[in-house]
């Protein structure tokens, strides 16, 4: 432990140093406040001990640069050890920075009590500092985890819908398009019913592993929308360039070649639709955006499955 000592008179930065290396405290020693100030600076010392009459910047002063010069969450206990016995001085002190107020000539006894107690201080705050660290560590995890589906690793809906509102309203500012895909394992109750749940729930992993294998951008964006279903977010994104990713999807997910012999490709495969739009002025949510993107997967169902159907672009303009 180092304790930086601001004393002008020699006798008692003398007499103070051997008081502290008795204690297992090193002194580092200063004889003025801008020295002070500067040793402060380089040595980040655990204790302060400040006398107020000094040539110059005087202890007050000196108290208050420091605690200016410390960043957040940092704490050097301050303790003014003086011959200046008034009621205001003490208050000043206190004021200004400090954390006791001793007059000289201070005990031993006196100042190892005060020291010890400075040390209590500084230990409790450092645990309070490590567990308030912890915790907001673990509200981060939390937050972290709210936002993923629990079976799949990827983003829930809670997820999807706070990005596509902030992708929604940053489409709009921009006057740039924004494309949603809706995704739907086909057959799925079959393929639940059939093979079991558990086996169901490994094809629901291996189906959001590859939908998000397909994206390529980090402004990119699949979830579980539900159930069986995905949705995926693709900012700044035109109905071309969404159609090509959508089929990205499909075809990487049928060529899993996952056995599915309640459907008539015998292979586990996806519908999706497909809708783009630049958000219109005036427009508050995404619900036609959603509409659309909706309607086309029922329109891929509707056509065989294993297809993607789109919102046709001039109908969303």
């Amino acid at each position: 432990m180092k304790a930086l000592l601001i004393e002008d008179t020699l006798t008692s930065a003398t007499l103070v140093s051997h008081q502290l290396r008795k204690m297992g405290i090193e002194p580092i020693l200063a004889r003025d406040g801008e020295r002070g100030i500067e040793l402060f600076k380089a040595e980040r010392p655990d204790l302060i001990l400040l006398d107020i009459i000094m040539p110059g910047m005087d202890g007050f002063e000196v108290a208050r640069r420091i605690r200016q010069l410390e960043q957040a969450g940092e704490w050097t206990p301050i303790i003014f050890l003086t011959a200046r016995t008034s009621d205001a001085d003490l208050e000043k002190g206190i004021s200004v920075g400090g954390d006791d107020y001793l007059i000289k000539p201070v005990s031993e006894t006196v100042l190892a009590a005060k020291v010890k107690a400075m040390q209590r201080i500084a230990q409790m705050r450092y645990s309070l500092l490590v567990l308030t660290r912890k915790l907001d560590d673990a509200n981060q995890e939390l937050t972290r985890l709210s936002s993923l589906d629990g079976l799949t690793g990827i983003s829930n809906r809670r997820q999807f819908d706070e990005i596509l509102l902030r992708e929604w309203r940053r489409s709009g500012r921009q006057a740039k398009p924004l494309s949603i895909l809706l995704c739907d394992v086909d057959h799925f109750k079959q393929f639940n019913d059939g093979y079991g749940h558990q086996v169901g729930d490994e094809c629901l992993k291996a189906v959001a592993r590859t939908l998000q294998s397909a994206l390529r951008r980090p402004a990119d964006l699949v979830s579980r929308y539900g159930g069986e279903e995905f949705a995926a977010i693709l900012p700044d994104t035109d109905l071309p360039g969404a159609l090509r990713v959508a089929e990205v999807m499909r075809s990487a997910v049928e060529g899993l070649r996952i056995t599915h012999r309640f459907t008539p490709n015998g292979v586990v495969t996806v519908s999706i639709g497909v809708a783009s739009m630049v958000p219109p002025r005036g427009e508050a949510d995404s619900a036609g955006l959603l509409k659309r993107a909706d309607d086309a997967l029922y329109g891929a169902k509707q056509s065989g499955r294993n297809r993607i159907s789109a919102t046709p672009i001039e109908s969303v303009a």
